[in-house]
């Protein structure tokens, strides 16, 4: 199965994508988006494009585990990208996966305006990634 990485925000939505046997995760692009429809209507053009069959999206609980207002709007950006691609939706806990993916962009000598254009895109490699991996273990 091929899975779409997402990490959802306002302004800028991260997309990864997993080759067919649901392995290996890469970052695909950064998409900018003004508002929750169009991020949903995008995010689902890019899954056509990209051939995925379901999506993984990053959800941002606190760093101790409630679900606040962020939750909220991830999941309701959620409904509308399930409704608009007619894909299934799982979540995944995308605690630390931004500061995950600075610190692998650091390492890698990525910085500046090249960092911002694909740190959402590590992201949600980094999300994709973890829940495949989880999905190999079990949990």
């Amino acid at each position: 199965m091929k899975y779409i990485g997402v990490d959802y925000g306002d302004a800028r939505v991260g997309i990864a994508s997993s080759d067919f046997g649901g392995v290996i995760a890469s970052a695909v692009c950064t998409v900018k988006v003004k508002g929750i429809e169009e991020a949903s209507k995008k995010v689902a053009e890019k899954a056509r494009e990209l051939g995925g069959e379901a999506f993984v999206v990053g959800l941002p609980k606190t760093t101790e585990g409630k679900e606040e207002y962020r939750v909220a709007r991830t999941r309701r950006f959620s409904e509308l990208l399930q409704a608009e691609s007619g894909l299934t939706v799982e979540f995944y806990d995308e605690r630390f996966t931004s500061a995950e993916a600075v610190r692998y962009l650091t390492e890698g000598g990525v910085y500046g305006s090249k960092r911002k254009g694909v740190l959402d895109a590590v992201s949600a490699q980094i999300i994709l990634q973890s829940y495949l991996d989880s999905k190999k273990r079990g949990v």
